[in-house]
């Protein structure tokens, strides 16, 4: 009973000839298990069902055995080798008998049953593989939650920090103008503090009556001295602040006043004006007391861009 070949195996069970012919010659006609490991493994390949062109010198169909024994040169007289080889090819040709249907179906069956057990075992071989890549991928992804994790709680510390310097900033800040309102205020006490003293003792003293006047009519009725200010600031957005300030503290006071409490973006200049009678106030009238300028008791000013 003769075998069938690997290219005739391989079309007996249905493979196409343009596959078979391909997995034969890129196996060496090694055998049908390597020839259909083969084509297993590169069934997916674009260009497997491409027209199949064997390189020169290459039998398919045809052995290992057969075209190694082929391609060996005879050794001794050439003519005995060409003999032999005549006589041996001959009784080759005697044995060899065509396979009937039983055995090409029982051959056909085998090779099919070994093909189902390729095929399990490399369905195992990707699951497996399959289940290590989901495993990569979960360690993977675990990784990657924990850097994204970290990054935002640094983020987060990073913008606190941010948040506790800008609140000490501004509270420093506030405690500087604060400070230097009240050092303002000692300075303006000590040098405006002597000048309200005569004026205060010229009133003290009683008014004498005229020698023209009747003794009949007493004295004049004095003028009564304010020592506060209510000053009402009109800002740039329309809105008011009203407040009460000294007498004798200077203009600078309210300005002041006026960047602490009011929504004046932090380093814009601006001028304060009085509207009625119209007047602007320049840099020496802030060293000025509120009463030497008239707005005493009461006054209305309006803060305009400089």
């Amino acid at each position: 009973m003769a075998e069938l070949t690997t290219l005739e195996s391989l079309l007996e069970m249905g493979f196409d000839r343009n596959r078979a012919e391909r997995a034969v010659a890129n196996t060496g006609n090694q055998g049908i298990e390597q020839a259909m490991d083969w084509l297993m493994a590169h069934e997916n390949d674009p260009d497997i069902d491409e027209p199949y062109v064997p390189p020169a010198g290459n039998v398919l169909g045809e052995s290992a055995d057969t075209q190694t024994s082929t391609e060996q040169p005879a050794r001794g007289d050439p003519a005995e080798g060409t003999a032999e080889g005549d006589g041996s090819f001959a009784e080759n040709e005697e044995n060899k008998q065509p396979m009937s249907e039983e055995e090409k179906r029982e051959q056909v069956k085998r090779l099919e049953e070994l093909m189902r057990v390729k095929q399990a075992e490399r369905r195992e071989r990707e699951r497996a593989e399959e289940v290590e890549r989901e495993k990569q991928r979960r360690r993977q992804g675990q990784e990657l939650q924990q850097i994204r994790q970290k990054i935002q709680d640094d983020e987060m510390k990073k913008l606190a920090d941010q948040r506790r310097r800008e609140k000490m900033e501004d509270k420093m800040a506030r405690q500087r103008v604060k400070d230097k309102i009240a050092r303002d205020r000692e300075e303006r006490a000590q040098k405006f503090g002597g000048g309200a003293a005569p004026s205060t003792a010229a009133s003290s003293q009683p008014t004498l009556p005229s020698p023209s006047s009747p003794t009949s009519q007493g004295p004049p009725p004095s003028k009564k001295e304010y020592d506060e200010s209510r000053i009402q600031v009109r800002l740039l957005d329309g809105s008011t602040i009203t407040t009460a300030f000294k007498a004798q503290e200077p203009l600078a006071a309210v300005r002041v006043y006026i960047q602490m409490n009011s929504n004046t973006p932090e380093g814009q200049d601006f001028t304060l004006l009085s509207p009625y009678p119209r007047h602007v106030y320049t840099e020496q009238d802030m060293e000025k007391p509120l009463k030497e300028l008239g707005l005493v008791p009461s006054a209305v000013l309006v803060v305009t861009k400089k």
